[in-house]
């Protein structure tokens, strides 16, 4: 418990966070953060998911969004061109401000398609997500021998173009839902971030 919480800590002030040891709310977080690693989450390589993970819990991180439902279907067929092809289509139904926006669009895969409805719903309220991009996507398998019912881990790299880039990560058995995890937090992440630079050029 030493050992983590002190790890913990450590991991606070690189992202400016100061917090005592004797906090009861880092000894909820150390808590978490060990509940998370149990179910597949992991936070060296991912700092953007930690930071959202501490920050929520010592903290708050604004509700920027809530997703109410999401569908995808994927359509394998022939083209006009007489070409085999495949396309996703994902229905998101958001809520931003207490409205709930219904937003459909398609992708070269069932990733793509629900990143493209999300953004297709949030940027109209957050135009600064259209600098946005997705640059890796990474699936990893936690649970081999299981097969196709196996436990995924999905970890995302994304940018700006402003700064460093940033890493989320998701764990589920459904990879679209763990897809979504990590999409969540990067879109999440980005406004934090955009909106804590803003109240520190305020206060300057």
């Amino acid at each position: 418990d030493q050992s983590g919480r002190a790890s913990v800590l450590a991991r606070l002030r690189e992202i400016g966070i100061d917090a005592s040891a004797n906090d009861p709310k880092v000894q909820s977080l150390v808590d978490l953060v060990k509940t998370r690693e149990f179910e597949g989450y992991a936070y060296d390589g991912a700092e953007a998911r930690f930071e959202l993970l501490a920050r929520r819990a010592l903290g708050s991180v604004p509700e920027y969004f809530r997703l109410n439902s999401f569908r995808i279907m994927d359509e394998r067929r022939w083209n006009a061109k007489g070409e085999l092809i495949t396309i996703s289509e994902a229905t998101t139904r958001i809520v931003v401000n207490g409205q709930e926006t219904m937003t459909v669009a398609e992708g070269n895969g069932p990733v793509n398609a629900l990143d493209a409805a999300l953004r297709k719903g949030l940027v109209p309220h957050y135009p600064e997500l259209g600098s946005l991009k997705l640059l890796d996507y990474k699936v990893r398998i936690l649970s081999p021998g299981e097969g196709t019912k196996a436990v995924t881990r999905v970890m995302i790299e994304s940018s700006d173009g402003m700064g460093e880039p940033w890493t989320t990560v998701g764990v589920s058995p459904n990879v679209i839902d763990a897809s979504f995890i990590a999409l969540s937090d990067s879109i999440t992440f980005k406004l934090y971030r955009d909106r804590a630079k803003e109240r520190e050029r305020a206060r300057a």
